[in-house]
């Protein structure tokens, strides 16, 4: 790649690379909208026009009464809600303003502890204290698995006071928990069941057995941008029953959205809506064609495989080469060598991201480049197609968060307030601190240690780690600083 000095510069120079794209957005580029919705045309060539206020005409977000109301309507009739609200601030402010609206201030809330960061965010703007339902550990990737209702049972049994439940589903890698199970735990006694469904916006056209729309949820938060057709940042939430006070969670929700909202993100979100009315059912029968003739097809490439799991949305290709002594950040390398991006890498895994906008010619490069790297491997040996950069798979189940296996294996104590004083400590000092922040691999986002938790060395070690290697890791710094409470 050429040196890009300005913003602007790469994204034109990634654009003429003609990169395969199996990562977010779904879209996958202006190809798509080319096919589908050419009347997107002119957006894209006059968006500096249409990047206006809200003028006479224009409606307003946050009182939508004539052209944004109606752009509610169609995703309030496309997922059969109760009613939906448009996000501009992406899937994390609907998830905080669910919060805000479910439980008092000062109240506790049932979380997955493989929640995205967001979720930890809003806990702490309501003062409210989380009481952690433990996922599932796969150990074999090293990864996170469901949320069983049986252990939210158990948390809620710690904690009977609580207002809400909130569980992602799908979690990154495409797998899915019992949303149906959980809500009968959670409406059994009393609470509202939220979910964060941000990967899974097309699951209710899709695969609408896994949508936690039709399985008993109250608030479902969806990042259309992640697998459908709206642009970067923007999502719905859907309400879905009578357990939900509208009035505060549009409250809720203007304390923490932009007063500007852009409308270039909101006409992207009209365009997703009407290419979901007019082409939906064909775009999901070629998404399910495209994907069922990859799931055939890759079984011919020698060392790789597929995770697979009971409740995985097969959306996600979870892609395994370390049969051949391909790491997935190995795997990572070599595709992008072929001009294929995949979203993440965990351990043995490249997670490749389809979404509506991919085609089957996506399909046969990604398949193409796979039986190559595999070639390659077999011509010129295993050791030279292992990354000596990549960490190893036992250390990188702590990424997985195998920390969480151990702390859900294990008493658990209840998660202690952040002092108000702190300080930056390096991280080869902070055994029995409490950690002041998040400390966040991104992606995936899900954070390694918690505010109020007591710091683990070993667990930071692994994040100093990752930032060594170029790796984002949100609350650490370049040289291996975190904050601690004094």
């Amino acid at each position: 790649m050429n040196t890009r000095e300005t913003l602007t510069a790469f994204l034109e120079e990634h654009r003429k690379e003609n990169p395969v794209s199996f990562h977010m957005p779904g879209h996958k580029g202006r190809r798509f909208y080319e096919k589908y919705a050419p009347e997107a045309a002119a957006l894209f060539d006059r968006s500096p026009d249409y990047d206006i206020t809200e003028i006479p005409g224009a409606d307003n977000l946050f009182q939508p009464e004539t052209v944004i109301r109606r752009v509610m309507d169609r995703y309030r009739s496309l997922y059969e809600s109760r009613e939906t609200y448009l996000l501009v601030n992406g899937s994390s402010a609907g998830l905080m303003a669910a919060i805000l609206t479910a439980v008092p201030q000062g109240g506790k809330l049932i979380m997955a502890r493989n929640c995205h960061k967001s979720v930890f965010n809003g806990a702490r703007l309501g003062g409210i204290t989380p009481v952690y339902a433990w996922p599932e550990i796969i150990e074999e990737y090293g990864i996170c698995g469901e949320v069983t209702a049986e252990e939210v049972e158990r948390a809620v049994s710690e904690a009977p006071e609580a207002s809400a439940v909130l569980v992602t589903s799908p979690n990154y890698y495409g797998i899915c928990s019992d949303i149906e199970a959980i809500a009968r735990v959670a409406h059994g006694h009393g609470m509202v069941l939220i979910v964060d469904q941000a990967h899974g916006a097309h699951l209710q056209f899709m695969e609408k057995r896994l949508a936690a729309e039709r399985a008993g949820a109250d608030i479902v938060i969806d990042s259309t941008h992640k697998t459908l057709a709206s642009f970067t940042q923007t999502a719905i939430a859907n309400i879905c029953s009578d357990r939900v006070d509208l009035d505060v969670f549009q409250d809720r929700l203007q304390m923490l959205e932009s007063t500007s909202p852009s409308y270039l993100l909101m006409a992207s979100l009209d365009l997703n809506a009407q290419i979901l009315e007019s082409h939906g059912v064909e775009l999901m029968e070629q998404w399910r064609e495209n994907l069922t003739y990859f799931y055939r097809r890759y079984k011919e490439i020698p060392g790789l495989s597929l995770m697979t799991h009971p409740a995985l949305d097969p959306t996600k290709l979870n892609l395994d080469m370390s049969a051949l002594g391909l790491t997935g950040a190995g795997l990572e390398d070599e595709l992008i060598k072929r001009g294929i991006y995949t979203e993440l890498t965990t351990g043995n895994i490249a997670m490749a991201m389809t979404g509506i906008g991919n085609d089957r010619s996506d399909y046969d490069r990604l398949l193409a480049a796979l039986a190559e790297i595999s070639e390659g491997a077999a011509a010129s040996g295993i050791s030279s197609y292992t990354s000596n950069e990549s960490l190893n798979h036992d250390m990188t189940g702590i990424c997985g968060l195998s920390c969480i296996k151990r702390q859900a294996d294990s008493p658990k104590p209840e998660t202690v307030s952040v002092p108000d004083k702190t300080e930056p400590i390096h991280y080869t000092e902070t055994a029995g601190r409490i950690s002041a922040g998040l400390i966040i691999p991104y992606p995936p986002g899900i954070p390694l240690v918690c505010p109020g938790e007591v710091m683990e060395e070993s667990v930071l070690r692994y994040a100093f780690e990752l930032r060594r290697q170029g790796e984002k890791v949100i609350g650490m710094t370049a040289d291996g600083f975190v904050r601690a409470g004094v």
